[in-house]
């Protein structure tokens, strides 16, 4: 697809020539001018201004020395009045009024000599989105209610906005709280910077970007956003959700953000509907979601420090995958029990769908121990697990919303234009449709997979299960029914998921995220049925490594599934992310983000594991396990790896190699042989090569279009 820059945002100051910039926006000097000499106008709450949204943004002007009188405009009115001076000499204002689509600010200095001034365009966007992540589904059933917010209508599902208040009580409990000025006896405190000050939280909802989101921080007043609250420690966690669904509705659920952890502390917390990855199975969408949430926070309570990134499971995938195509959203990321991206999990789903259909027919002699072989994890519960929880999420139908009417559910009869319930729906903008079935284009295939390949060189299963079981397990067709031939991946598709970056590469913007991989342990000890398996950690660093030569930035902590041991690991990297972002932002060396990342992780900040809550010991983590930690944590495979997949795991669809019986360390016989040449037409996986499709991705701040433009080829955001 055409690599397109969009270039509807420059930042011009007088006589200069107009530039384009891929970070925060501010005006550029004359050729000639003195440093210190220009003023230069920025925006705050977001630092694309190309991407502003809900008609306002937080404005900061830095005037020259010596100024005597600043005066700041917005499409040819002045607004002057909306801004107040800050500790650093700059001056911080909102500008709000904006206009849908191009709005032009200015500020003018008049001091000794000529007058001065930096221009800045901004494209805002409606409150309502899109801004980037192009079409939005329709129809789109709006839970409102859910979160205590007034009924609202499609397509938009718009509430107005509520403020609540909550205080902590010294028994350790959120209590509601009517007036915010009152001080219970029960109130207990909460330490921020040092300082004890009353637990009570201001807890905001709303809708945005088709979402609710709610956001919490300490309340000590009305917040502003150019006099931050002294109960705020101006720093930002934004929590996600897991999952992977279809869409199609609203959500009944955020990330969560009344969070003791958190907020006792001092840090704000914001999320929203559309970042559960169950409500919504795009990271596109999810980044959208966030920047919007994110920039409406700022506007509310001023400018931020650092937003780190926190959550599990499908929650771990949006961190992983926003820091990667949309950095600067989150600054650090904590992602638990993680995924590298929502495609990647595809192969050992269908998989396991494909096995448990196996193993109930055909495949009914193999032994728990087989099964364990051929799947790969430490248990097979896990296939199991993977089969009952995930694998209807490639179905039509068989993982729909309960808020999706039933009558408006697909149906190859009665309803073939209804709503589909399989996740790739969530990236039709990016993978479009096939023309023949309606279904977004899938990147799935299981053709040249070898099941059961390490199973047969360890000699626990037999040439003839292995024959068979190839020749035997089949497929999915489009709408995730069993057929008898293997799976085939759509070639646009596959060439999108790399040129996009949808199968995360870890190559762009992770290479310079600080990222503290939380991995509570639950492949074994009672959760072998888990589908939160270990392997995937180091999955995403074989990623980092191939990429980028070094994986430096990514700690990997593990801790056992125990309520006290997640508290300690949940609080140790919580504090040792923020300082280390803390010591990046101070870094004022020329040396690059990247080699900042590197240079500044905290000396006790490495790979390690806790062998109890108050015992965490700090080793390099490795695949396969080894060490103190590889004794207390093993780690296993899945069905992809012991099929002949590398660590990475990162080929959708493999490229083939001739079928060559020396290849294997077992007789087959004649019969057996016939079975694999039809199984195997075409060849069998050559994991040696890249995989079909597989390329570096075209960049960060990919836009998809918005709802005036429509969907459009892929083009970077700058500005």
């Amino acid at each position: 697809m055409a690599n397109r820059v969009l270039r509807s945002s420059t930042v011009v100051a007088a006589l200069a020539v107009p530039v384009l910039l891929m970070g925060t926006a501010s005006a550029v000097a004359a050729p000639g001018t003195p440093p210190g000499r220009q003023p230069t106008i920025e925006t705050v709450s977001n630092p694309r201004p190309a991407l502003v949204s809900g008609g306002q943004v937080l404005v900061k002007v830095v005037p020259p020395q010596r100024t005597r009188r600043v005066d700041v405009s917005a499409n040819g009115h002045d607004v002057t009045s909306s801004f107040r001076a800050q500790p650093d000499g700059s001056l911080l204002g909102l500008v709000t009024g904006l206009r849908d689509g191009a709005n032009d600010l200015s500020a003018r200095v008049s001091g000794p000599g000529a007058d001065r001034r930096a221009n800045l365009r901004v494209t805002n966007h409606p409150i309502t989105g899109p801004v980037f992540s192009g079409s939005q589904q329709r129809p789109f059933y709006c839970e409102t209610q859910a979160f205590g917010l007034p009924a609202a209508t499609q397509p938009f599902c718009s509430a107005p906005t509520q403020v609540s208040y909550q205080y902590r009580t010294t028994a350790g409990a959120f209590a509601p709280l009517a007036d915010p000025a009152t001080r219970p006896a029960d109130l207990a405190t909460a330490t921020v910077d040092g300082r004890a000050v009353p637990y009570v939280v201001r807890v905001e909802r709303g809708t945005i970007d088709r979402a609710v989101y709610e956001m919490a921080a300490l309340y000590d007043g009305a917040p502003s956003p150019v006099s931050p609250e002294h109960s705020w420690n101006g720093k930002l966690v934004y929590t996600f959700g897991g999952g992977c669904n279809a869409g199609y509705h609203q959500g009944s659920s955020t990330g969560g953000v009344v969070n003791d952890l958190f907020l006792a502390r001092g840090y704000a917390v914001t999320s929203s509907s559309l970042n559960v990855l169950d409500n919504n199975c795009s990271p596109i969408i999810s980044a959208e979601a966030a920047m919007m949430v994110k920039e409406h926070f700022v506007e509310t309570y001023g400018p931020v420090a650092h937003t780190i990134g926190w959550g599990g499971s499908g929650g771990a995938i949006q961190q992983y995958d926003i820091a990667e195509n949309y950095p600067g959203i989150v600054d650090g990321i904590i992602p638990g029990v993680s995924f590298p991206d929502p495609l990647s999990t595809g192969g050992p789903v269908s998989d396991c769908r494909l096995l448990e259909r196996y193993f109930g027919g055909p495949g009914a002699s193999f032994t728990a121990a087989q099964k364990q072989a051929v799947a790969g994890f430490a248990s097979y519960d896990t296939c199991v697990s993977w089969d009952k929880t995930f694998a209807s999420r490639a179905t039509a139908t068989g993982s729909c919303n309960a808020a999706i009417p039933v009558p408006a559910r697909w149906d190859p009869v009665t309803n073939p234009r209804g709503v589909k319930c399989n996740s790739n729906e969530q990236l039709a903008n990016q993978l479009g449709r096939d023309p023949r079935t309606g279904f977004v284009r899938s990147p799935l295939d299981t053709t040249g997979v070898q099941y059961g390949l390490a199973a047969l060189k360890s000699g626990t299963i037999t040439a003839a299960q292995f024959a068979d079981l190839n020749a035997g397990i089949g497929g999915l067709d489009h709408t995730g029914n069993p057929v008898p031939q293997r799976i085939a991946a759509d070639p646009k598709a596959l060439h999108t998921v790399y040129a996009e970056d949808i199968v995360n590469s870890a190559s762009q913007g992770l290479r310079e995220t600080p990222i503290i991989d939380q991995r509570t342990d639950l492949d074994l000890a009672g959760f072998g049925n888990d589908i939160h398996t270990t392997e995937w950690s180091y999955v995403l660093r074989q990623r980092l490594l191939r990429a980028n030569g070094t994986a430096g930035n990514q700690v990997i902590i593990e801790n056992h599934a125990t309520a006290a041991e997640a508290a300690a690991a949940s609080a140790y990297e919580l504090d040792a992310m923020d300082r280390w972002l803390t010591a990046i932002d101070a870094d004022g060396s020329h040396r690059s983000r990247q080699q900042k990342v590197l240079a500044n992780r905290p000396a006790d900040l490495g790979d390690g594991c806790y062998l109890s809550a108050a015992s965490r010991i700090t080793e390099k983590l490795t695949y396969p396990a080894s060490g103190r930690c590889g004794v207390q944590y093993p780690v296993a495979a899945n069905t992809r790896m012991v099929a002949g997949e590398g660590l990475a795991m990162d080929v959708l669809k493999c490229r083939l190699k001739p079928l060559n019986f020396g290849d294997y360390p077992v007789p087959f016989t004649a019969a057996d042989r016939e079975r694999l040449r039809a199984a195997f037409p075409g060849g069998v996986c050559d994991y040696s090569r890249p995989g079909v499709g597989q390329h570096a991705p075209i960049g960060t701040w990919l836009s998809y279009g918005d709802e005036r433009t429509g969907t459009t080829p892929p083009h970077r955001v700058t500005g």
